[in-house]
């Protein structure tokens, strides 16, 4: 039997502070971070759902991850089939053809129609995509934000990913400086060994 793994548990946590309003992009790492998950992992996963049109990347030092379309239009499906492929939830290996008694060539009536056991199983799939396809990532968000979380919490995570944002800015501007002065002190060796 095939499963929903990880993967997705780590996107849709991840998703939820996305689709909260926050003042900057945050990057994989930063949620990889923020949620205690690895980041090399994360940095997969977000590839797929870029791939899939749920997230798109904003480059520079004030980039990261947005989505692609508003939450209303982003269902758990979507999220699942993204980071999963559209397999199914069971894998019938029809068992029903290799009784031992039927000496390697089934007859007929035991194989049949569909397997009663395959049967029940596609009947539980179908209601489990329905389900994750009617739940948009807007009412998940809704439910963990009003419901979940205390009332400064958000607050306290997007002043997290500032900060984190900030560090980010001023790591780029001191290794630009030191840029700069590495590109003047090489210039000015040359210099000197032309006269």
């Amino acid at each position: 039997m095939a499963h929903i793994g990880n993967g997705v548990e780590y996107a849709l946590h991840c998703l939820l502070w996305i689709a909260a309003p926050l003042d900057h992009p945050p990057s994989s790492r930063d949620l990889a971070e923020l949620q205690g998950v690895s980041p090399t992992f994360l940095a997969k996963i977000f590839q797929k759902l870029e791939k899939a049109r749920i997230v798109e990347a904003m480059t520079g030092i004030r980039g990261g991850y947005r989505l692609a379309r508003p939450p209303e239009k982003i269902s758990v499906l979507d999220i699942v089939d993204a980071i999963e492929g559209r397999k199914a939830l069971f894998d019938c290996q029809e068992i029903r053809a290799r009784c031992v008694l039927f000496d390697g060539s089934a007859p007929a009536w035991a194989t049949r129609g569909v397997c009663g056991i395959h049967a029940v199983m596609l009947r539980a799939e179908q209601v489990l995509r329905a389900e994750l396809a009617q739940t948009s990532l807007a009412s998940l968000s809704r439910g963990f934000i009003e419901k979940r979380l205390p009332n400064d919490f958000p607050e306290k995570v997007r002043g997290w990913f500032a900060d984190r944002q900030t560090e980010r800015e001023k790591a780029r501007q001191m290794a630009m400086r030191a840029g700069q002065r590495k590109h003047i002190q090489v210039k000015s060796k040359r210099s000197r060994r032309e006269t």
